[in-house]
Order: C-alpha cells, then structure tokens, then sequence
C-alpha cells in the first residue's frame, strides 16, 4: 500500500516519460490523466520541445495549466498564446554556437515557434520534425539568426561528444545560462532561468500548489532539477541510475505503461 501524501499537481515531462518510444500517447496515459483530474489533482507538461511540438497533446489530455516549452524557456496558454519567455543572452547565444561547432556537433536554434537548421538532412533533422510535427526552416547560417533565442541544440550521435560539450559549456557559462543534455545525442543551451525546477516554483506561484503537493516525473538530465524542486519525484524505469538517484521513487520504462503505472500507484494510489 502506498504510503499517504498529498499531491495537487503532476508535473510530466513528455519524450521518454508521458509518450512511448514511438512518441505515443497510450490509452492508459490518457485514462491515468483524466483520473487525476477526477480526484481533483491537476495535470501540467513540461519539455525541451518548442510549444508547438506539445500542441498534439492539448486537447487529448485536456490541458488546462500553463504549458513550458523549452525547458520553462517558453511559457503558453492551450492556444498558444506566450505568456513568458525567457531568452538566452546575445553574447551566450554566440558563444554557444562556437562551442558546439568545435565539438563538431549540429547546431539547431529555436526562436519563438521557429526552428531553424543549417541542413534539412542533418542528423535528427527528419526524426525531430515527425516527433514534434512541424518542419524546420533552413538557413544560410545559424549564426546569424541569434535575436531573441530561447533554445540552442547541439546535435550529434556521438555521444561522448556531446557530454563532453555539455561540461564545458557549463564550465564556460557557469550561472549564466542553463546546459543539459536533453537525450544523450542532444545537448540544449537556454536562458539561466530556463530549467525545469524553475517550472516547478513557477507553477506552484501560478497555481496557488504548494511546493510539497507537486509530483513530477522524468527520465533525463534536464528533468533532475525539478525532481530536487518537488515534493515527491518519479523517475522513469528507462532513466539512467544517475536519474534514478535522484529521486524518490522509479517506475517502469515508457515502453510498459510506466507513467501510467506511476499516477495509478504513487499518485492515486496514495489517496485510497
């Protein structure tokens, strides 16, 4: 029997934790949602996706909470209206750009709801564009498209170069700006503020939740720093053990329902 705690608010990410491999929303997922939702518990999502890449989600899952996109670098109603960004600075946007190309990773720029990429078929370029179902606009040069950028991407399928980019661009910006690897072949530069335990505390605000009633679930890097915000925390059975360490409980993988696995025993569960 689950132990007793009282959660007012779930807060999921999506790739690898809400959808399925094959970027999923599983009936269970939904039922799980709409379950909570019927016990009087809310329901937000949170991603390194632009807004736009969640938009599929909206209506199946009936989302009435604030939506972060970009790691909480972008913040919307259902209909896509902004109601906060927050920007990577001019001068870290540059640098990053130039950090990444030395590491011979891809370089991707979000700004608003555009994409933008150097080449249509760079790696993860046609995977990317199926998983968030909007296409990317190509240009000259990255570089020069830098105004207003909520999220930089370094992309490569080696991975220990892409590790070895995300330390050092930490250890460039230190408390500058935020760098995480948001997959192992995907390494996100955002705004400082840009993080997920960010989402957290701004939810908790906006929503009048206390801080100790949210749950949040999650499988990557990115998704720790709001497991450390949160009351209660949920990793994903696909997690590595680094993640898996961090919080308080784990789930099964997102390939065996572990999300809805999750809401029904650690969430619903509690309330029985």
């Amino acid at each position: 029997m689950a132990d007793k705690r009282k959660i007012s608010l779930v807060l999921a990410d999506v790739d690898g934790t809400l959808v399925t491999e094959q970027k999923v929303l599983t009936e269970r997922a939904q039922a799980a949602v709409r379950h909570l939702r019927e016990a009087g518990i809310r329901f937000a999502i949170t991603s390194g996706r632009p807004p736009l890449g969640m938009a599929m989600l909206f209506e199946a899952l009936e989302l009435g909470t604030p939506i972060a996109g970009f790691n909480g670098g972008l913040l919307i109603k259902r209909d896509l209206t902004i109601i906060e960004r927050k920007t990577v600075p001019d001068d870290v946007a540059a640098r990053s750009v130039e950090l990444i190309r030395d590491h011979k990773l891809d370089v991707w720029v979000y700004r608003g709801n555009d994409w933008l990429v150097g080449k249509a078929d760079g790696p993860h370029v046609a995977h990317e564009a199926w998983t968030v179902k909007f296409s990317p606009k190509v240009v000259t040069d990255v570089a020069a498209e830098l105004d207003q950028v909520s999220k930089i991407v370094g992309v490569s399928d080696n991975l220990d170069l892409v590790q070895r980019c995300e330390a050092d661009a930490r250890a460039e910006f230190g408390g500058r700006a935020t760098a995480n690897r948001s997959q192992p072949y995907y390494l996100d530069v955002t705004n400082k503020d840009a993080n997920k335990g960010a989402v957290v505390e701004y939810l908790s605000r906006h929503l009048g939740v206390p801080i100790s009633e949210i749950a949040t679930i999650g499988d990557q890097p990115t998704d720790v720093p709001m497991f450390k915000r949160a009351g209660f925390s949920i990793a994903m059975g696909n997690a590595s053990d680094a993640v898996k360490q961090q919080a308080s409980v784990v789930t099964d993988s997102y390939n065996d329902e572990g999300f809805a696995k999750a809401m029904e025993r650690f969430v619903l569960g509690s309330l029985n």
